[in-house]
């Protein structure tokens, strides 16, 4: 088994999705129900948060089912659910990491994006250059890079 995407449930997938690409630097098309944005080997992903309340069908191997429904596979289209979380008020319990080759190097160009920071570029005790802040939706978003290593 292998971590394929993770994905963040929202109510404007379009202006989220669009912060994200803007983040990476990866053209998307951009609607209002769900979008995909490749993150190296995985993905990250937006849907809308009806697609995720409690009460819709899912059906194994991962197709859309007629209707709208969600699918085991994690896609939903119009109309559709999965069973899920509810909204969080706090939106720390999950940091999303990213990595770059040069955490200084990114600061301007994500400060441009106008970011809440939380933690500006700093040396973390175990070596890593991090700075952690939260996307418009107020998850948190770590970026880092490991010394020594080209990513």
């Amino acid at each position: 088994m292998e971590l394929q995407q993770c994905r963040i449930v929202t109510d404007d997938v379009a202006g989220l999705a669009g912060f994200y690409a803007r983040l990476l630097g990866v053209p998307t098309a951009l609607n209002e129900y769900y979008v995909e944005i490749q993150a190296g080997p995985a993905s990250v992903g937006f849907s809308r948060r009806r697609f995720t309340e409690a009460g819709g069908q899912a059906t194994p191997g991962g197709q859309a089912t007629a209707g709208g429904q969600a699918t085991a596979g994690g896609q939903a289209t119009a109309g559709g659910q999965v069973a899920g979380s509810q909204a969080s008020g706090g939106r720390d319990e999950i940091i999303l990491d990213l990595v770059a080759d040069d955490v200084d190097a990114e600061y301007p160009r994500i400060a441009a994006l106008g970011v809440d920071w939380v933690m500006p570029p700093t040396t973390q005790p175990w070596g890593n250059r991090s700075m952690i802040f939260r996307d418009p939706a107020g998850n948190l978003v770590n970026v880092f890079s490991r010394p020594g290593t080209d990513q």
